[in-house]
């Protein structure tokens, strides 16, 4: 049974304009101390993610999911990133994912919120386990980009597919790895080896171009991201831009 951690007094699940710092779980990698970079925010208790709640949420049975790109989008231009909420109706280890306006909305219907802004490729709760159990997502998917060079996107996707991704989210990430391969390659090659962040708590200058010249497209059509499903990640963000989002999804993995 998955079990949700939450202050007594549980807060609203979307960002906090007043928070100030930065959200993360840093490792050696990061550049950042743990005191500059920090899952602490005020009242709000982030879920903890043990073996076995993410073993449950590899079982659980999405209904209709969204089906692999099979063009890339990063030739087209670039979608609206949606707005609301992302949240899941089910039970019985079944379950649907639907948009709606706001967490209000989600919840007089009955549904879970489980990450801000519109569902899209990488939305499932099995997606949702690969983020939850890879704190630093950039040296695997880094990894699979250098193991995946030279096949295209299907050798990135592949690899991609093994780290336990659905083959919808996968297929936008390995566009990402190669989009970012092309626009940012001569900077990510020297800061190869470099921490993530700078002194002061920017990222390094690979990081920024993946985020500017690769991150729109990717949130737009991927859903779910670290930062509006509540996860702390190596890369430390901007604590206002975290949602707080308890994922508890009890009822559904209740037989």
């Amino acid at each position: 049974m998955l079990l949700l951690l939450l202050a007594c007094a549980e807060p609203d699940p979307t960002p906090d304009p007043t928070c100030v710092g930065l959200y993360g779980s840093p490792n050696e990698n990061t550049g950042l101390e743990l005191g500059e970079c920090t899952s602490d925010i005020g009242e709000w208790v982030p879920r903890e993610w043990p073996p076995g709640a993410l073993a449950e949420l590899r079982e659980l049975e999405l209904e209709s999911p969204p089906q692999p790109l099979t063009s890339d989008p990063y030739l087209e231009p670039a979608p609206q990133t949606g707005e609301g909420i992302c949240a899941v109706q089910g039970q019985g280890g079944q379950y649907t994912l639907a948009s709606f306006d706001s967490v209000q909305a989600a919840e007089e219907q009955g549904a879970i919120p489980t990450h801000g802004g519109a569902c899209g490729l990488c939305s499932s709760l099995e997606d949702l386990q690969v983020y939850a159990r890879y704190p630093d997502l950039t040296q695997p998917v880094r990894a699979c980009g250098l193991e995946g060079f030279g096949d295209g996107v299907e050798g990135v996707q592949g690899c991609l597919l093994e780290l336990g991704f659905t083959p919808a989210c996968a297929s936008i990430w390995a566009y990402n790895v190669e989009h970012t391969r092309a626009e940012c390659q001569e900077i990510c090659i020297e800061l190869l080896s470099e921490p993530y962040h700078a002194d002061d708590g920017s990222l390094n200058a690979c990081l920024q171009c993946d985020e500017d010249r690769s991150g729109p497209v990717f949130k737009a059509l991927a859903g779910r991201t670290r930062r509006n499903s509540g996860l702390a990640s190596a890369l430390c963000r901007p604590c206002e831009t975290v949602w707080r989002i308890g994922h508890d999804y009890e009822k559904i993995v209740e037989q």
